[in-house]
This record gives C-alpha cells, structure tokens and sequence, in this order.
C-alpha cells in the first residue's frame, strides 16, 4: 500500500508567509500611538518666516507653558502638547504673539516615532465619528449656476454676432433667459443663424417682437442645464478641496451627497469659525474697463445706464462709476496669489495669472495704456432675514469696485491689487483666489461638532467589540478543534494584523465606525473558511482515510466552496463601496480587506502552521 505523501511547503513558501506578515504589520504599528493635542501655524504667503518658531518658543516659555514636541516641514509648524488644555492657551498665546498673516489653527498630531515616519508608516485615517472633528453639510444654490452660465452665454453673443459683422444688436440676460435685441428682422434671422450654428446643441432658440425691437431669445435646454448643475457640484468639490488644504487640515472628506449637496468633514478641527468662514465664501474679482465718456453721477440719479455699462460704486466714497460690460479678466485665470504691501505700505494682494490669462491681460492693456481700469471685488454672502416671522436665509451679492487706475504700461503675468480695507481682507481674498472660485454659491445647512472625548469613547468602545469578538471566536475554535483551532486562532490574528497595516497603507483609506463594524464581522467571517476545511479534515478521517491524506483533502476539496463563498461577498462588498456613500463606503473597504486577508490567512496561514506541525510525520494523531 502506497504511503499517502507528507504535507509540506517549501522553505521560500514559509519565508514568504512570514515576509507579508511582518512588512505589513511593520505598518501597523503607528497605529498603537495616540494622537496628542497641537496647533498648527502656516502662513498666508505659503512661506514660513525662520523666525516664527524662535518667536513661538520665546512666547510660550513666558506663560510657562510646556511644548512636547515640535515639528518644521512643509512650511507648517506643528507643535504638541500634553493636554488639551495646555493646547488650547497655547493657541490663545500663539495668535498674540503672530501677526495677522500667520494662520494658528487647533489640530491633534500624531506621536508615531521618527523612524517609522521615515519609511512612510502613518496611522490609519480617522473618520469624523472617532478622531473628532466639525461636520459641514453645504446646500449648492443650482439657480444661481444656471444663471452664471446665461451671464456667460450672453457675453460670448456679443463675440460671435460682432465676428459675424452683424451690428446694432444689444444682449442682456435676466433669469434663466439671454436676450438679443436687433433693429430689425433681417438682422435678427442673421444672428439667428450665427448662434444656432454655435449653440444649437445647448440652448433653445424663440423670437418674439415689440415695439422697441425684435427679439431673440435664449434658454439653456435641461440636457445642458443638467450637465452645467453637474459640473457646478464637481467644481465646487475642487475648490473646497483647495480651500481645505490652504487650511492645513490633514484627511478630510469632501464628496457629493444627492444631486446638490457637498459633505465636508474636517477630522481633528476643534476652531470652527475660520472653516466655515472660509467654506462658504465666494469672493472672486473682475477686471473691467471705466467708460469715460459718460457722467456716471448722471447715471445714478436718472437711472439710465449708458449701452455697454454697468453702474458700480467705488468702496471708499461710494461714489458711482462707470464700467464696460465686457470683462478683460476673472478670477478664473488667477494660479496663484499673496498678500502684500504696495509702495505706500496698504495692504495688497500680488497676482500671478496662468498663460492664456496673462497673454489676453497683456494684449488688452497694451490697447488701453493711459485708460482707467478698475477692479471689481464680488462676494456672496448668506444673512438671515425675517420674513413673516420666520428665520430665512437669503444669499446677497455684493459687488464694490476697491481699485480704480490708469494703465500706465502694458501689464504681463503679476501685478498687484491695491485699495483692500485691511490686511485681514488682503489675507483672504489671496486665500480664495488661489483655491479659486466657486462655481456656484453654497450655504451651510447643517454643522455638526464631535468632540474629541467623545471621538476616543467610540474608538474605545470598537476596540472593546473587536477584542470581545476577537476573543470569543478563539475560545470556540480552540474548544472545538483543539491543535488546528490553535492555528485558526494565530491566523485570525495575522487577519487583523494584515486589515489594520493595509488600511495605513492606503491614502485614502478612513476607518469609521461602520468599518469597525466590517472588522468585528470579518473577525468572525475568518473562520468561516477555516471551519469548512476542518470538517472536511474529520470527514476525510471518519472515511478511513490517513492523516496525512485527510489533510491534503481537506484543504484542496474545500477551496472551491470557500472561494465561491469569499468571491461572491467580495463583490457586493464592491458594489456597496461604488454606490454606497460616506459610512457605507468606509464599512465596504474593511470588508473588502478582511475578505481578503482571511482568504490569504486561511488558506495559506493556516496550511502553513499544520504543514510545519504535522507535515513531517507519517502517521500524527490528528487533534481536529
């Protein structure tokens, strides 16, 4: 009778086993070092001063308050502390100390030594619900982004009929609508033809007639309106994301939530005030033309608005002015931004605009050297008004023109804005302008604030599930089946190793407490795959079969049962993440791992530790 062959792997097989558990679990290490509470300092311009920490040091030695550690990179400084209320006069001490242009906010930093840094391992991201934090829901105000395009449209008829060589024709917009006047029906057909040609597939032509002219009408068809709401959403999102980062804030979440919505969450934040100030803003500049020729004081007390003007009135004096309708510049074109002082020492902000802007600003000044030229500074901002005894909020559009000179040369890439009322506003229109404009005017319908104490009870409370669970299923398999419980248990153990490290290897992995609850029911899916094999180990047994051959059927006849059982949860996993939104997604990714992981440590894991036990004799007791 043939001697059923010995279970064994290979030497490169065990190494390679003990190489993934270790380089991964390398990685989780960080994460059993506590967060501790810091501040953090940038600066408005980007660029640290190296005098800002002697300056914080010096500061905060005088109030006697104890920094435990201090970090320079980035051109942010991170300071820690050993509590939160050490931290929190720090902050107080810190915006004394500073000027205006240095940007102090509370933060809470990691404790991870410097040497696992070095290599890359950081600790798992932290949701709002465990690391503490503000929680933003921000309504996006889809009417005023159908507006901006109609606004957009109106100016480009303009350029389209004049290239056509068609004259005498006015556009203006109001609504949801652009209108075209012609001086007669044959000009109106011409233009007609112009614009459909350009923009049939995105507006709805009509016509109508009155006794001031003929009329062309133009609407944005619901296609494109829902593509321009889309793109509205998708822009906001982005400039949020760069507003969020000029704040330092490390692993927020920003994502669409129904079809006008945006969730933002920034984990560790404790000083609301200068987020949401800085959320919802939608400052922007234009650069317009000053029409010269007309008496705008004229303008202001008899209402009529010369052709190709619009009425503006200047911040300082209030005086009214004068500005082309045609747009030279906006924000759009703006790459970067910083606060400053002109020659006369006023705050400013200096300019820095992308290629095509700079070549268009270039060309236009160079045709109006010696001609007035002003800056337009627009800003939306959301009041609460009373309305039959309700509480409404209600967005107001404020536009001032802040600077108004006279181009005294062709201007190029930078230049600077002047006639700002204070460093403090030269400090955040340089923010905004560089995270750029929002597409679309948002309002914060809903803030939530979690607090750090209660961020560690639901981390601790996980921690205790996952031990509780953890715990219970070792027993139980250890009772049950003995030596290969053993190796069930040690191979759960590597899973949670293996979920935890992979999760802080990846960036933009968060843990959440749905995730912990993918954990704790990935602790006892793990065995799942486990269990088959030993019953199919004690079938094989009670068949008559050798140890040795009971093993090796045990564990090649329930590979199928348990990929197909594994494959199938992995894709609902999968499709939960790609539909599913905030909590859903966090729960999908650590299921997704562990299903993962306890394939590989079921499998594999577990093969490997009864092969090293068992493999080498020929005739074991199997303790199963």
């Amino acid at each position: 009778m043939a001697v059923a062959p010995l279970n064994r792997y290979p030497l490169w097989k065990y190494l390679l086993i003990l190489a993934v558990i270790a380089v991964i679990g390398l990685y989780t290490l960080p994460n059993l070092y506590p967060d501790i509470p810091a501040i953090q300092v940038s600066h408005s311009s980007g660029t640290l001063d190296a005098s800002t920490l002697p300056t914080l040091q010096r500061a905060l030695q005088k109030q006697g308050i104890r920094v435990q550690g201090e970090d320079q990179e980035n051109n942010r400084i991170l300071l820690r502390f050993a509590n939160t209320e050490q931290q929190l006069q720090a902050f107080e001490v810190s915006k004394e100390a500073l000027d205006g242009r240095h940007i102090v906010a509370l933060n809470l930093a990691t404790s991870v030594p410097g040497w696992l840094r070095v290599i890359g391992a950081t600790p798992m991201n932290l949701g709002l619900d465990l690391r503490g934090g503000v929680h933003f829901l921000l309504q996006v105000d889809m009417k005023a982004a159908g507006a901006k395009a109609i606004n957009n449209y109106a100016a480009s008829f303009r350029v389209n009929l004049r290239e056509a060589k068609i004259r005498r024709f006015a556009a203006t917009h109001a609504g949801n609508e652009a209108r075209v006047r012609f001086r007669d029906a044959a000009s109106r057909d011409a233009g007609l033809d112009v614009l459909r040609e350009e923009y049939g597939n995105e507006l709805d032509f009509s016509e109508e007639e009155s006794r001031d002219g003929f009329y062309l009408v133009a609407k944005i068809n619901e296609e494109t309106l829902r593509e321009i709401q889309s793109l509205a959403i998708q822009q906001n999102i982005q400039t949020l994301r760069n507003r969020v980062n000029e704040l330092g804030v490390a692993e927020p979440v920003i994502q669409q939530q129904g079809a006008e919505r945006i969730v933002v969450q920034l984990p560790g934040v404790q000083d609301t005030a200068q987020a949401k100030e800085i959320l919802g803003a939608t400052a922007t500049v234009e650069f317009r033309m000053v029409n010269e020729q007309s008496d705008p004081f004229e303008a202001d007390e008899t209402g009529r608005i010369p052709p190709g003007s619009i009425l503006y009135y200047e911040r300082d004096n209030k005086n009214p002015i004068l500005l082309k309708r045609e747009v030279m510049l906006t924000g759009d074109s703006i790459i970067n931004a910083n606060s400053g002082f002109d020659e006369n020492g006023l705050p400013a902000v200096i300019i820095t605009l992308d290629g095509k802007g700079a070549s268009r600003f270039s060309k236009v000044t160079a045709e109006n050297i010696k001609k007035l030229m002003a800056v337009v500074f627009i800003d939306n901002k959301t009041v609460l008004i009373n309305r039959d005894g309700k509480q409404i909020r209600k967005t107001v559009k404020s536009e001032e023109v802040v600077s108004v000179a006279r181009i005294q040369e062709q201007l190029g890439k930078r230049f600077q804005i002047e006639g700002l009322d204070s460093t403090h506003e030269a400090l955040k229109l340089a923010l905004l302008l560089r995270a750029g404009a929002l597409a679309a005017p948002v309002e914060i319908v809903e803030e939530r604030t979690v607090g750090p104490s209660l961020g560690q009870q639901n981390i601790d409370l996980g921690r205790k599930s996952i031990i509780i669970g953890f715990l219970l299923v070792m027993v139980f398999m250890v009772v049950y089946y003995r030596m290969f419980g053993i190796a069930a248990d040690l191979a759960l153990a590597a899973n949670l190793v293996l979920i935890i490290g992979i999760m802080s290897l990846i960036p933009g992995a968060t843990l959440t407490l749905p995730g912990i609850a993918g954990i704790v029911l990935t602790v006892g899916m793990a065995v799942d795959a486990n269990v088959l094999i030993f019953e199919r180990v004690r079938e094989e047994l009670r068949n008559g079969n050798s140890p040795q051959a009971s093993i090796q059927a045990g564990y090649s006849k329930a590979l199928s049962t348990i990929a197909d059982a594994n494959v199938t949860t992995l894709i609902a996993a999968v499709v939960l993440f790609i539909f599913g939104t905030g909590p859903i997604k966090g729960f999908a990714v650590t299921l997704s791992i562990g299903i993962v992981c306890s394939m590989f440590t079921a499998i594999m894991g577990t093969r490997a530790l009864v092969n090293l036990y068992y493999g080498s004799r020929k005739s074991p007791k199997l303790a199963v």
